[in-house]
């Protein structure tokens, strides 16, 4: 009898494992279902019944089997609905999955079913969402780049026109073509930034700096603006942290804020950069004393090719990519760019950067060295920006 139940048990086993890995090999997750449904209903039910006829030699063996039949039907019947509602939201899936790759955007998976499905449908529409996002996020760049270079171009074509029809003399057309190649020029520039900021291409030529060279280095390249407008720039140092960064993408961020501030400062105004530091970062802000910043200027002001209406446009404010790219510029660093308005008025405008202790035991060994090099020697390497991530 022990050898009779060892037999039958390998038997069963042998079964099984074969019927796994036949289930495997078929095409479709309902073919696997249904095969599924089918061994775990009969591959029971047959040890059961030949178990019980070598054990107890059953004399109504027809009638017996005839039940066991019936009963394997109606366990099959109920496992294959039970597969078909469970593949009926994985089928909704798959449609909206298909719609998303045929360019329907607003294609979104029915959030029901078992709890894994659910999970997978939210993950989906998360995912559907974002692309849309960013769909919408490059068809505004294009609309607006090609908005914003079509003004220069055009001015430009306009000139040799009149060049050309003798309109106007060279002495009299060079500098505004000048001004207008200069426009192109940064903004194409600017494009480029975003192309490798939103790429992760970015590249870091990290070195230790202290924030007062910064700093100085800002106020000095922009006094003569600020003197032209009749504002007056200023310095508060509680401190003079050395930070590690690459020299040439801070001093970008800090002249953009820099002169944001200026033009939205009004006559006999003052702009300050203020520095402090908290435990991991240096933090570097810029005051003004204008009108402040609107409730949709918080949200909106680091969006591309955003502008405030009443002082960003083409004629005294950029393409509206300056704050874009700064934000870009601090998160590739490893800080945060944030903006909020003074209790006694006007904005500020405030960045973080990592300090040189904190972030330069997170590198690894070849940045470290590269980074800490004196500054007449080569100035580092190459490094991406998530390596300079604290």
């Amino acid at each position: 009898m022990s050898a009779a139940a060892l037999v039958l048990a390998l038997s069963v086993l042998a079964i099984g494992i074969a019927a796994a890995v036949f289930t495997g090999l078929l095409p479709t997750l309902r073919a696997q279902l249904a095969a599924l449904a089918l061994v775990a209903v009969c591959l029971p039910l047959g040890a059961v019944l030949a178990s019980g006829l070598v054990m107890f030699k059953m004399q109504d063996y027809e009638k017996i089997l005839v039940v066991s039949l019936i009963s394997a039907a109606s366990a099959l019947c109920g496992a294959l609905l039970l597969g078909r509602r469970i593949l009926e939201p994985l089928g909704r899936l798959r449609g909206a999955s298909t719609r998303l790759a045929q360019g329907d955007l607003s294609a979104r998976a029915p959030e029901a079913g078992p709890h894994e499905l659910h999970e997978l449908s939210e993950s989906f529409n998360e995912m559907a969402a974002s692309l849309e996002r960013l769909f919408d996020a490059r068809r505004e760049l294009v609309a607006w780049a090609s908005h914003d270079l079509r003004t220069p171009i055009a001015a430009l074509s306009a000139m040799v026109e009149a060049l050309e029809d003798g309109l106007a003399t060279p002495a009299e057309y060079v500098p505004a073509i000048r001004t207008q190649t200069e426009i192109l020029s940064a903004l194409v520039e600017d494009l480029f930034e975003l192309a490798r900021i939103d790429a992760g291409e970015l590249r870091l030529e990290l070195r230790e700096i202290r924030v007062a060279e910064l700093v100085s280095s800002c106020l000095g390249a922009l006094e003569t603006e600020a003197r032209a407008n009749d504002i007056r720039l200023a310095s508060q140092l509680e401190c003079d942290p050395l930070v590690l960064v690459a020299p040439d993408k801070a001093r970008r961020v800090l002249l953009n804020l820099l002169s944001n501030a200026i033009r939205h400062s009004p006559p006999h105004g003052e702009v300050t950069v203020l520095v402090e530091t908290n435990t991991d970062n240096a933090v570097v802000a810029v005051d003004d004393e204008g009108n402040g910043l609107p409730p949709d200027a918080l949200e909106r002001m680091f969006e591309l090719f955003w502008r405030d209406d009443q002082s960003r446009t083409r004629a005294n404010g950029g393409a509206g990519l300056g704050l874009a790219i700064a934000q870009g510029l601090v998160h590739a660093h490893g800080g945060t760019i944030w903006a909020e308005n003074r209790p006694e008025g006007g904005a500020r405008v405030a960045f973080s950067l990592p300090l040189a202790a904190l972030a330069l035991r997170r590198l690894d060994p070849a940045v470290r060295e590269a980074a800490s090099a004196e500054p007449a020697a080569p100035r580092g390497r190459p490094a991406r920006a998530r390596e300079a991530s604290p």
